[in-house]
């Protein structure tokens, strides 16, 4: 049984009905240090609970590791979830700072056949295209995911960190129902290009990483004093160095906006996503990870969190202080072909 507390929007015209927030489940296995496996079993069941229906991985997460880890508890309330994982991206082992990328055919067949296995599903929800490989046509890779539809391995389509542009080529082949970009008082990039394109097209806009990897929430200053060797935020130029003591300081009107709330700087953060939707007019659904129940509890009751014209223009100018990328190769994101 589900509280169903969310509010819901719809991915896309024709697309699943969600609670406008989601839960990003690459941390359970992947990315960010040691994990609990039975705190983050707790986390999915306690998200549910909280009407929590989207639910985010991928292969690339953990080489496959994160999707097995999902298949029970997906197992478990298969008509109450929403199953979202990607292909195109992977990481090599030894060496998680580089990236392969494929959107060929021969590649996305033998990707989605191999997610079925690990899911243990008879079809995927949302299918998402992770990153693009700009030497394979758009229209060609989405016209594979469309056949991916008509054989019932898939449901719906998503794409990951593309253009405005790419999203219009990919809309006129298949009806997307959800683009996946990084979004966050930290990451604004995409609302130059993505998101108009997204709002003309009737395109659900699921922001990935709107904690900025959680250094909006405070929980770390700088990751290579604060965090675990094996951290992938170590990676990232935002949150190493100068560019780190920089960025800590654009944190003070989140503090003096989550003081007047009786708010964590989290929430705040989290209460300003969920209200692009209103001032951008089209669907968002953030996909906040984490492995922890509480936080889960945390991270939903922001959705009730209302921020005011004053407030948000206090958050306003963030974006623009930021010192370094989010990534260390912006060449696969959108903003790095825009």
């Amino acid at each position: 049984m589900t509280d169903h507390t969310l509010p819901t929007a719809r991915l896309g015209d024709g697309g699943p009905e969600v609670g406008v927030q989601g839960l990003g489940c690459m941390g359970m296995s992947f990315a960010y240090g040691p994990t609990d496996a039975d705190a983050s079993r707790a986390t999915l069941e306690r998200a549910l609970e909280l009407g929590v229906t989207l639910y985010d991985t991928a292969d690339a997460y953990g080489a496959g590791e994160n999707e097995r880890f999902l298949s029970p508890f997906f197992k478990a309330h298969r008509d109450e979830v929403v199953i979202a994982t990607k292909f195109a991206l992977s990481i090599p082992p030894d060496d998680p700072t580089k990236r392969i990328i494929r959107n060929d055919e021969p590649y996305i067949r033998q990707a989605v056949e191999a997610s079925l296995r690990r899911l243990d599903v008879d079809v995927i929800d949302l299918y998402y295209m992770h990153r693009r490989d700009p030497d394979v046509p758009i229209e060609e890779t989405v016209a594979v995911m469309a056949d991916l539809v008509r054989e019932g391995k898939v449901k719906h389509l998503g794409l990951s960190e593309v253009t405005g542009d790419e999203l219009r080529a990919a809309q006129g082949v298949h009806p997307v129902a959800a683009v996946q970009s990084e979004w966050s008082l930290f990451s604004r990039d995409i609302e130059a290009g993505v998101v108009p394109a997204a709002r003309e097209l009737g395109v659900a806009l699921v922001p990935y990483s709107p904690l900025g990897r959680g250094f909006l929430t405070g929980s770390f200053a700088d990751a290579e004093k604060d965090l675990t060797a094996g951290d992938f935020r170590r990676q990232q130029p935002r949150f190493t160095g100068d560019n780190a003591t920089a960025n800590a300081a654009l944190l003070a009107p989140v503090r003096t906006v989550a003081e007047a709330h009786g708010a964590t700087l989290g929430q705040i953060a989290l209460a300003w996503a969920q209200q692009r939707a209103r001032v951008h007019d089209l669907p968002v659904i953030p996909i906040p990870g984490t492995r922890k129940p509480a936080r889960v509890e945390e991270n939903t009751a922001a959705t009730r969190i209302v921020l005011t014209e004053e407030e948000l223009s206090l958050l306003e100018p963030i974006a623009g202080k930021v010192a370094g990328d989010r990534y260390a190769d912006m060449t696969f994101t959108s903003a790095g072909r825009e």
